[in-house]
């Protein structure tokens, strides 16, 4: 089936958006996929002071990763900052809840300053035969509206807001306009939603810098018929518009922790 929805910016399917599900879910840990969506902008990600990411470049996905629940502090530096006592975001105290799937955004707040959201995704059973989409607005834009045939099915989606409805599985042609507007920024262009699936579309970027973009972070496995097991890829937020509850980009890191060893080893290397 093939239906008509739009979408701010060009498609972006950022690597790892398909990997296997977590299963955070399954025990005491928690789900955490990250998003760099800071044009321009290459950083160092600290965890509890620790170099944990090293030259993180916008528009890359993180994760999913497992990560024992629990608290940390993260802070985001300036690519190949000598510590993190200087960050450009944070350091933010972050808790990630057993069981708990989230994503983390590193983005621009709607006035161009760089900034971070921290979302809880639903990675609950989908109807047969239907998809979930969820739209993030984590650009640094006015309010959009998300248009299908022209005609908005979410109004005025303004950042960090989200957006989440339920669909046929299929290929939708997406585009998002400036609220109240029907000419889009950026689109339209294809989505593949697949059954039993979510799929979350971030719109990223600056309008002022003509530089939107949108990156897409699928979850699969989450057919409703007997035997299906929900996945940990960062899913989608309750079906309403929303705001998501700002925290500091150093969130992105614990996605990330298991790579600390070989940044400490690239990092010798360069010296």
């Amino acid at each position: 089936m093939r239906r008509s929805l739009y979408t701010v910016g060009a498609v972006l399917v950022v690597a790892g958006a398909a990997a296997a599900p977590a299963t955070a879910a399954e025990s005491s840990e928690a789900s955490l996929s990250v998003l760099h969506g800071v044009p321009d902008l290459t950083v160092d990600v600290y965890v509890n002071g620790a170099l944990t990411l090293d030259d993180f470049a916008p528009g890359q996905l993180a994760g999913p990763l497992a990560l024992p629940a629990g608290s940390y502090q993260l802070a985001i530096t300036a690519a190949d900052a000598p510590d993190a006592s200087a960050p450009v975001i944070g350091p933010v105290d972050v808790t990630l809840a057993a069981g708990g799937n989230y994503t983390a955004t590193a983005n621009l707040d709607a006035a161009g300053t760089p900034t971070a959201n921290f979302y809880t995704n639903d990675v609950s059973a989908v109807e047969a035969g239907k998809s979930r989409l969820t739209v993030r607005h984590v650009a640094a834009a006015p309010a959009v509206d998300v248009l299908a045939g022209g005609t908005p099915i979410v109004p005025n989606l303004s950042n960090p807001g989200e957006a989440t409805l339920t669909t046929d599985a299929g290929t939708v042609s997406a585009a998002v306009a400036a609220a109240g507007t029907t000419q889009p920024v950026i689109g339209p262009a294809d989505l593949t939603l697949g059954e039993g699936t979510s799929t979350i579309v971030y719109a990223w970027g600056s309008l002022e810098a003509g530089n939107l973009a949108l990156a897409t972070q699928v979850i699969d496995g989450l057919h409703s018929s007997p035997g299906a097991v929900p996945g940990g890829q960062s899913g989608l937020a309750a079906e309403s518009d929303d705001t998501g509850a700002a925290v500091g980009i150093g969130a992105a890191v614990l996605a990330l922790l298991g790579g600390a060893v070989a940044v400490g080893r690239r990092r010798a290397a360069r010296a």
